[in-house]
């Protein structure tokens, strides 16, 4: 039997972090973490240690798909682990992340704050109560209710194929996943390295 590791329990960092959001949107700036993260990692061991390992939120994915059993177990399509769902998926991910930074200029020059989180960046949820009073700069309000917003998204979405196909299948198309493989693809050719790929992998083959 596999030992546990400390690592084992990031899931709660994840649950966490989207509980403290609910409460003050400028929570939401600690997500950064886990965006910088896996591309420090990436490139600078070539690795994708961090998906295979650290990640929170795969974890809490296999925990509600494995031991909790809200997962059908089933092999997530082709379609969603084609090279052109992922990429597209990334490149939507990223023009969507861009027009968040845009919305924090635009306040950071002048415009009214939008407190607003939104789900699959198309539903606005009534939020308001998580602004922070006050307490930080609107600008950077205004990143944390974007960023929130693509955190909250992610993680429905992921929670959707969890439940659909194998627990960990957001990790098939998740875009920071795409952009560590692709960073270890270069440093690598061919070859990547994969620690922990058992414990990863196994939930999305």
């Amino acid at each position: 039997m596999r030992k546990t590791r400390w690592y084992d329990y990031l899931w709660i960092a994840s649950s966490v972090y989207l509980a403290l959001g609910f409460f003050n949107i400028l929570f939401a700036w600690l997500g950064l973490i886990c965006f910088f993260t896996p591309l420090l990692i990436s490139v600078t061991r070539g690795s994708k240690s961090y998906c295979n390992q650290y990640c929170g939120r795969g974890q809490l994915f296999a925990l509600l798909g494995g031991r909790f059993g809200l997962s059908r177990k089933k092999a997530p399509p082709r379609w969603l682990r084609s090279a052109w769902f992922r990429y597209g998926f990334l490149t939507f991910f990223m023009v969507m992340f861009g027009v968040m930074l845009y919305g924090a200029y635009r306040v950071f020059a002048g415009a009214p704050l939008r407190e607003e989180v939104t789900l699959l960046w198309v539903f606005t949820l009534p939020w308001h109560w998580a602004g922070a009073g006050g307490a930080g700069e609107p600008w950077a309000e205004q990143f944390a209710f974007g960023f929130y917003s693509v955190m909250l998204t992610s993680t429905v979405l992921g929670t959707v194929t969890m439940a659909l196909f194998k627990p960990r299948s957001w990790c098939v198309y998740c875009p920071m996943g795409t952009m560590t493989q692709g960073i270890c693809k270069m440093k690598h050719g061919d070859g990547i390295e994969h620690e922990g790929k058992s414990e990863a992998n196994s939930d999305v083959a």
